[in-house]
């Protein structure tokens, strides 16, 4: 984040995407926000088996659609399911939140 002007500016995150992906990568983008919304939900039952499956899925897809950071989510969402840790879960929904957010897509 950098100050500028008085004002918090959040740095684009660009990543460079295959064209051949483009029509996809709106909708993948979209169901991670999905999947925040159903992990958050998940969370408030406890139902950890479940994001513990959702974070397995992120984990193998993100790479091949050229978003390795929505691995390392996946694998972190993984594996603090399988330990029950609600913190690091909540860190790592609000890290992908972040990215989310801020995420620049580039075909080239």
């Amino acid at each position: 984040m950098d100050l500028q002007d008085g004002k918090c500016n959040r740095q684009r995150i660009v990543v460079n995407i295959d064209p051949d992906l483009e029509e996809l990568i709106p909708g993948y983008l979209g169901n991670r926000l999905k999947d925040i919304q159903n992990a958050q939900a998940l969370l408030s039952t406890g139902d950890f088996e479940s994001i513990q499956r959702m974070g397995h899925t992120m984990k193998g897809s993100g790479g091949g659609y050229g978003f390795d950071f929505i691995s390392a989510i996946g694998l972190a969402l993984e594996e603090d399911a399988k330990e029950k840790n609600v913190k690091n879960i909540q860190a790592s929904l609000n890290s992908l939140c972040d990215f989310l957010e801020r995420v620049q897509v580039v075909y080239k």
